[in-house]
């Protein structure tokens, strides 16, 4: 068969585009010509994303949006959004269907693999006869929860590992009413309509295999996992190579990684619990503080007064982005304060570095369950009040650097990991596989 050629639709925000950007390397490696597809602000900043040798077979095609009064095409991205926007730049994403359609008429892919959020995109597709399937960027256990919520509320989850807490319940319901409110009539339902042979999912049966069956059993798709997403740990960045110097200072497994990824932003006072967790606690750190767009703020006076001079040398607290693969992958890195984004708890998982969970919202939290069934972390607990105690955090990152209890998350974080980097060729092998079946099943 000749080369197949595949069209990659990711949603627009940062922790989808890496994961499709992931496979889509995967993909390459195998053969196939990748088209990747995104608004240009995004596309920006995700060459420098893409090694050289992909320079033939990755080829990043503009999406246009319709340009909104309120939505300048900087904010065509959920990077820096201001969360009122959120709503319309989905709308301004929708509006973009005659702009998808046209590139699918130019480019006359093989097959479209798009994002759950954007379900409209398979239709497009098969208007023109092109097959689709949709690529999970999260994982089976958050996936099967949610679906079995959504489609069978009268069963109960068969996993009483992942749960939510009374706060997170009443979070996410107010989420799935204002959601459920936007939603027009042609939005398709996310979890009953398109493809039902194949749906591609950013997970290993290392890590998932229960859930995967679970998933495979409540919607009757196959379910076939491409790896959980884990970028090169690669940096040539002056600034950055100056913070891995310091790193290097510090002796092995004696320091943890504090960061809540690119869209969630902490609360003036989860702020100070963590600043007087990290004083406490007494071990070394990099914590990566951000504050969202607009609200910018200068470090010292975020932080408690005179947090940053007691501190020393022993930490060094940055308000830009930090080199996350590579501070994880680095020997001295013993532990990873994460908010449990999908992306940087498998990441963490694959560098063999255990993770202390602190969820703020949406499927974090059931990440950090079955993070903690899986062995390989522990939770940072909030209240009923929903809020952190600094006591708890310093007592749970001594346990983590320098106790028993951080030497069994280490041993078996790093046995996972082991067994995930043995396994992911093959299943990567049997995605793509699968993918190229469908495509000649289609062209019959």
């Amino acid at each position: 068969m000749a080369t197949l050629k595949v069209l990659m639709f990711p949603f627009l925000a940062y922790g989808h585009i890496s994961p499709f950007l992931n496979v889509a390397r995967k993909l390459a490696d195998r053969g196939f010509l990748i088209y990747f597809i995104s608004t240009p602000i995004n596309l920006k900043s995700t060459i420098n994303k893409i090694p050289e040798k992909y320079a033939d077979s990755i080829q990043l095609i503009e999406l246009h949006l319709p340009e909104l009064p309120d939505l300048p095409p900087h904010y065509h991205t959920t990077n820096g959004l201001p969360p009122n926007l959120n709503h319309i730049l989905q709308k301004a994403l929708k509006m973009s269907k005659p702009n998808f359609s046209k590139i699918l008429e130019n480019l006359k892919p093989d097959l479209v693999i798009y994002d759950v959020l954007q379900q409209w995109a398979e239709r497009v597709a098969n208007e023109q006869n092109i097959p689709a399937v949709k690529l999970i960027t999260s994982g089976a256990s958050v996936f099967s929860y949610f679906f079995n919520i959504l489609r069978k509320p009268e069963v109960e989850f068969p996993f009483p590992a992942i749960y939510l807490r009374k706060i997170e319940q009443v979070r996410l319901s107010e989420m799935v009413a204002k959601s459920n409110k936007s939603k027009e009539p042609d939005d398709g339902d996310l979890l009953v309509d398109g493809n039902m042979q194949i749906m591609l999912m950013s997970t290993s049966t290392t890590i998932e295999a229960k859930y995967i069956d679970y998933c495979i059993e409540l919607t009757n798709w196959k379910v076939v996992p491409v790896g959980p997403p884990v970028q090169d740990p690669i940096t040539n960045d002056a600034d950055d190579m100056e913070l891995i110097d310091w790193l290097g200072t510090k002796d092995e497994n004696s320091t943890v990684f504090v960061s809540f990824g690119s869209e969630y932003f902490l609360s003036k006072e989860d702020m100070e619990e963590v600043a007087f967790g990290l004083e406490l606690s007494n071990v070394n750190f990099i914590w990566v503080a951000r504050f969202p767009k607009g609200e910018e703020q200068n470090l010292k006076d975020a932080l408690p007064k005179g947090f940053l001079e007691r501190i020393g040398e022993r930490g060094r607290v940055l308000d830009k982005f930090a080199p996350q693969p590579r501070i994880l992958n680095h020997p001295s890195t013993g532990g990873f304060i994460s908010h449990c984004g999908w992306n940087s708890a498998m990441e963490s998982i694959d560098f063999g570095v255990p993770i202390i969970a602190m969820p703020m919202h949406l499927d974090q939290p059931m990440v950090a369950r079955l993070i903690v069934e899986l062995g390989v972390a522990v939770e940072i607990v909030r209240d009923d009040d929903g809020k952190i105690h600094r006591g708890e955090i310093a007592e749970t990152l001594k346990g983590v650097i320098t106790g028993k209890t951080g030497e069994n998350l280490r041993a078996k974080v790093r046995d996972i990991s082991k067994n995930l980097k043995s396994i992911r060729d093959e299943e990567m092998d049997a995605a793509a596989q699968d993918l190229i079946q469908l495509c000649r099943n289609s062209n019959k």
